[in-house]
């Protein structure tokens, strides 16, 4: 189930849909039971790098915790 467009503002923004997989990958490690909240972050983070506010690479840059 699609919550958020977030696809649309990703190509709004150009983001290269490598990346996009990436930033989903790290998003969904840190939400991986709540997939609502999974793409309104998705989203948030496509906006952000659409309006100029962040880069692709700033947006990369968390890293989820490794399980030990």
């Amino acid at each position: 189930m699609d919550y958020y467009d977030y696809q649309t503002v990703a190509t709004e923004a150009r983001i290269p849909e490598a990346k996009l997989a990436e930033l989903v990958r790290l998003v969904q490690a840190e939400y991986p039971h709540d997939p609502m909240m999974c793409e309104l972050h998705i989203l948030r983070a496509c906006l952000a790098i659409r309006d100029g506010r962040i880069t692709m690479d700033e947006a990369l840059a968390k890293r989820p915790p490794i399980a030990a």
